[in-house]
C-alpha cells in the first residue's frame, strides 16, 4: 500500500522580526504563495497543507489558502508540535513532511532527494532531514518523519523549545528514534554562509530580488541557478549576508544536546540570549 505523505506548512503572521512576512509581495502575489508554488513542483506524489492558528490574524492565510485550493487546519499558537501533529492526522498522513514556510526559495529537487533517500531506506529510518548536519544554503529545509514518529514527538514534546520548533524531540532523542541525514551532493557547505530564508526585512529584499532576476524565465529555478546569480551578480548575495548563520538555534545551545556553537551565530546588534 503506498505511503500518503503530507507536507505541512506551519504559517501564521505574527512573526517576532518580520510580522506578515508571509504575505509580503513577491511578483504580485503573497510570499506564501510563490512558496506553495514551489512545493507544487516536488516529482513525488504529496498532499499540501497549510497548518495556521486559531488566531484572527491568521484569517487571511486561510484566505489564501482557499484561494489556492489548498487544504489547511487551524491549531495551537505556541504549540506547533500539537498543530502540526493534528494537521497531518486529519489529513491521513503516513509520511510527514515538515517545510517552514519562511523558506519561499526552497529547491523542489531537494524536497524529493531527502523523500528518495527515506523511500530507498524506509526500513532504515524514523526520520530523515537535510538538517543534521546541514550542507545547502539556509532556507532549504526538508524533515521527513514516519506519522509514527511525529506521534511520538507530540506525545512527550516538553513545553518551551521543544514544543515551538516541532521536532527537537526526536533529533535529540538518537536512542529512540531511527535518524538519518542527506548531505549536499556537491560536497560543499553553503549553511552557515548562504541564505534563502526570511526572518529580516534584508532577506525579504534577497529573495524579491532573485524571484524577479530568475522566475521569469524559469519558474522551477533551482539552488544552483540562484548561486549562479549571486555569482553574476554578487551585490544580491550582500543584500542579505550579514544574517547568513543567523538561526533560532544561538538562543537554545544551553538545551540542545546535538547543535554546536559553530552552527550558529547572533545577527548583527543582537544580545547573546542562549
Amino acid at each position: 500500500m503506498r505511503e500518503k505523505a503530507v507536507i505541512v506548512v506551519q504559517a501564521r503572521m505574527s512573526s517576532t522580526r518580520l510580522p506578515g512576512k508571509v504575505m509580503m509581495p513577491i511578483l504580485g502575489k503573497s510570499l506564501l504563495v510563490r512558496m506553495i508554488e514551489r512545493l507544487q513542483m516536488v516529482r513525488h506524489e504529496v498532499t499540501i497543507v497549510i497548518a495556521t492558528t486559531v488566531s484572527n490574524e491568521d484569517d487571511i492565510i486561510v484566505l489564501e489558502a482557499e484561494m489556492l485550493g489548498i487544504p489547511f487546519y487551524r491549531g495551537s499558537i505556541n504549540n506547533l508540535v500539537d498543530r502540526h501533529y493534528k494537521a497531518a492526522k486529519i489529513h491521513g498522513a503516513d509520511l510527514v513532511l515538515k517545510i517552514p514556510s519562511d523558506c519561499p526559495l526552497i529547491d523542489p529537487q531537494v524536497i524529493d532527494e531527502v523523500l528518495d533517500h527515506y523511500f530507498a531506506n524506509r526500513e532504515k529510518f524514523d526520520y530523515v532531514s537535510n538538517l543534521h548536519p546541514a550542507t545547502w544554503p539556509d532556507g532549504n529545509d526538508v524533515e521527513v518523519m514516519t506519522i509514527e514518529c511525529l506521534e511520538k514527538a507530540w506525545q512527550h514534546a516538553a513545553q518551551g523549545m521543544q514544543q515551538e520548533h516541532t521536532t527537537p524531540y526526536i533529533w535529540e532523542n538518537a536512542g529512540k528514534f531511527r535518524i538519518g541525514n542527506v548531505s549536499w551532493s556537491s560536497g560543499l557547505d553553503y549553511s552557515m554562509s548562504h541564505r534563502f530564508t526570511i526572518d529580516y526585512a534584508d532577506d525579504y529584499e534577497f529573495i524579491k530580488r532573485v524571484f524577479e532576476e530568475l522566475y521569469p524565465a524559469k519558474k522551477n529555478f533551482s539552488c544552483d541557478d540562484i548561486l549562479e546569480l549571486l555569482v553574476r551578480k554578487p551585490e544580491i548575495y550582500q543584500l542579505n549576508a550579514h544574517y547568513a548563520g543567523v538561526n533560532w538555534y544561538r538562543n537554545h545551545l544551553d538545551e540542545l544536546k546535538t547543535v554546536s556553537a559553530g552552527q550558529t551565530k547572533q545577527a548583527p546588534g543582537e544580545l547573546t540570549t542562549a
